[in-house]
């Protein structure tokens, strides 16, 4: 099986890669969507944020209020730093014991874990593929404020996400492939098309390294 890492800055087309990926056959997992089950009412972390955070960012129905906890965390990058601290180690536990079974089910699978923080949190060392999506910085804040379709984030909210990550210069300096994304969605498409091509060629040639015993 081949191991792939989907990464980039917020708002560079991840999601949308992914979705593309996921549409050819690889199977994907993202850790965004891992880490709302970790802080879910009975997930791995919820009860360790509620104590670090206070009851104030859980909703009516117990549920944390992400909007409220990000408003937190983004203005300061010592809370930041102890929500991923809180976080990362379950978020990155599940999706090892996810590939896991992914390679038992499919052993010829190309899987995609697809993370804004995968190099920050070291599960890049974890992978054979690392690939990096990436779009102007004046893109990223157009489409984390755009009014009804992006993020509804203020230009201020907008710029301290961007901020809280590693630059997109040094993470395209340690991807093995990037997409651009941007351009038009066609150009996207054209590249994940290619990077899918790849993919299946390093798959088949892990497989037959496997068996060979080189």
């Amino acid at each position: 099986m081949l191991r792939v890492g989907l990464t980039g800055g917020i708002a560079t087309g991840k999601t949308t890669v992914v979705a593309m990926l996921r549409k050819l056959g690889c199977h994907v997992m993202e850790a965004d969507k891992i880490g709302h089950e970790m802080i879910a009412p009975g997930g791995a972390a919820y009860d360790e944020v509620v104590r670090e955070f206070g009851r104030e960012i859980l909703m009516q129905d117990g549920l944390v209020d992400r909007k409220k906890l990000g408003a937190i965390v983004f203005a300061d990058p010592k809370r930041l730093a102890r929500l991923n601290a809180i976080t990362h180690p379950p978020i990155l536990e599940e999706q090892s014991r996810r590939l896991s079974a992914i390679e038992r089910d499919d052993p010829h699978a190309i899987a995609v874990v697809e993370a804004a923080l995968l190099i920050e949190a070291g599960f890049d060392r974890k992978l054979d593929v690392l690939v990096v999506t990436w779009c102007t910085p004046e893109q990223q804040i157009a489409r984390l404020t755009q009014p009804g379709q992006g993020r509804g984030l203020t230009v201020e909210q907008a710029r301290q996400r961007i901020a809280a990550q590693m630059p997109i210069e040094e993470k395209r300096r340690r991807a093995n492939e990037e997409i651009d994304c941007s351009g038009s969605l066609e150009h996207t498409r054209a590249q994940v098309i290619a990077l899918f091509a790849k993919l299946k060629k390093m798959e088949a040639a892990k497989s037959g390294d496997a068996r060979t015993g080189i």
